[in-house]
């Protein structure tokens, strides 16, 4: 069958790996001229599929209200006229229950942890080497009551059969020496021992060439503009070079999937939310990290990347809007200062900024459509370099009519469908 793949970020690009495995005659379709050049840039580089959970939770619209006043605030909220900014977040505050949480997480983990057993093997059967650390994921409290929330949450944990261990400050410094100049200002911390971390830009690349030996075509510098539908199916897509026709189309777009179904009368509701980044070129090995920290109490992601050091956090809903904003770049720098202070100089870092496909209730969205041979593989939100080779993996199964590994429900599209009324 011959499929279009729109957008090569990491999901875009392991979607036509695993298609292209399947038989399938795949082309990818980017407005940017390499991989990876937009959400997949640089992330945060966690591979967190054991750390990571749903951010509709219980008890977060109050915590949202005390960030946003405070100076390096993980949340920051810049009000459009854009009604799918509010529709979003009435949606997100929806999920803010203890019911949907738990039954969010578990699907959010379903799909997390089949991805990383994707990943292993992908990266074992061809050689991907991308800056990867198998070091763990440690997550650092610094004050003592966020400790305790995190020990009696850790009974879902439990639930789930998530391997963890908590860790006293020392046991934090001998996990990670380099925090030994900082070791004042943490209590402790909560390790994720199958948790990794990489860099998905090198990944995406890397596996991007190895798609093109496996036949995958590569269409760069071409902006799709339109789909168009005939019936119940797409006829073709509308590019600035042209119009495209294929069997199937896969899109993957990350954020900008919903304008693009949104003429179609189709309905994603996936919003935008920026995350910053800086890099830092390390510059004394022993003063920097070796594995992948988040600090709890800025929500920021701390990840050895080879010799740089990756930092990167905040949630910034402001529409599409890219502008690299000071304040939220100051907040990266200044927990570096602080935790790695040895580590290297970050004015002389490499800021970046991207937007998340966020969901209202934090899983994506992977499969059909109301198009027969129009198919999803969007909404990862923070988790896509988490989620992508299982999510690539599910989808080339679905579009080739072969039965998942892994079970779907909670994960399609069909979970935002408007319920019929019950008869009485």
């Amino acid at each position: 069958m011959k499929i279009l793949v729109l957008g090569s970020g990491v999901i875009g690009v392991t979607s036509a790996w695993y298609l292209a495995r399947a038989g399938h005659e795949v082309t990818l379709v980017d407005r940017q001229p390499q991989p990876a050049m937009e959400t997949s840039f640089a992330n945060g580089g966690q591979v967190s599929w054991g750390a990571a959970n749903p951010w509709a939770a219980p008890g977060i619209p109050a915590k949202a209200l005390g960030w946003l006043l405070k100076r390096h605030s993980p949340l920051v909220l810049r009000p459009t006229l854009d009604p799918a900014m509010w529709r979003w977040l009435a949606q997100m505050l929806r999920n803010c229950t203890g019911a949907r949480y738990l039954a969010n997480k578990e699907r959010q983990l379903r799909l997390a942890r089949y991805s990383h057993a994707c990943l292993t093997e992908l990266r074992d059967e061809i050689g991907l080497r991308y800056d990867q650390s198998t070091h763990g994921l440690l997550i650092l409290y610094r004050s003592a009551r966020d400790l305790e929330v995190a020990t009696r949450e850790a009974q879902l944990l439990d639930r789930l059969g998530i391997a963890y261990r908590f860790l006293d400050r020392k046991a934090c410094v001998a996990h990670e020496p380099a925090l030994r100049d900082a070791q004042d200002k943490i209590v402790g911390g909560m390790l994720f021992p199958g948790d990794e971390s990489g860099d998905c830009r090198r990944f995406t690349e890397q596996l991007a060439t190895h798609a093109q030996q496996q036949g995958v075509k590569f269409l760069a510098s071409t902006n799709v503009t339109r789909l168009v539908g005939d019936g119940a199916r797409i006829a073709r897509i509308v590019t600035d070079h042209g119009d495209l026709s294929a069997d199937a189309y896969v899109l993957a777009c990350g954020s900008y999937s919903p304008l693009l179904l949104r003429p179609l009368g189709v309905q994603l509701p996936v919003y935008p939310v920026k995350g910053y980044s800086i890099t830092v070129p390390i510059t004394n090995d022993a003063g920097a990290p070796q594995g992948t920290l988040t600090d709890e109490t800025y929500k920021v992601v701390l990840t050895r990347l080879g010799d740089r050091l990756r930092a990167a956090g905040t949630a910034e809903l402001c529409g599409y809007d890219l502008t690299l904003r000071p304040a939220r770049l100051a907040t990266l720098a200044h927990v570096v200062r602080d935790l790695f202070p040895a580590a290297g100089d970050p004015t002389g870092a490499e800021p970046w900024a991207g937007l998340r496909p966020m969901t209202p209730d934090n899983p994506p969205v992977i499969g059909a459509t109301p198009y027969q041979n129009l198919f999803l593989n969007t909404g990862h939100g923070t988790l896509g370099w988490t989620m992508a080779c299982g999510s690539g993996k599910l989808l080339a199964d679905m579009v080739s009519g072969r039965t998942a590994e892994i079970d779907l429900s909670g994960l399609t599209l069909e979970r935002f469908a408007p319920r019929a009324p019950t008869l009485v």
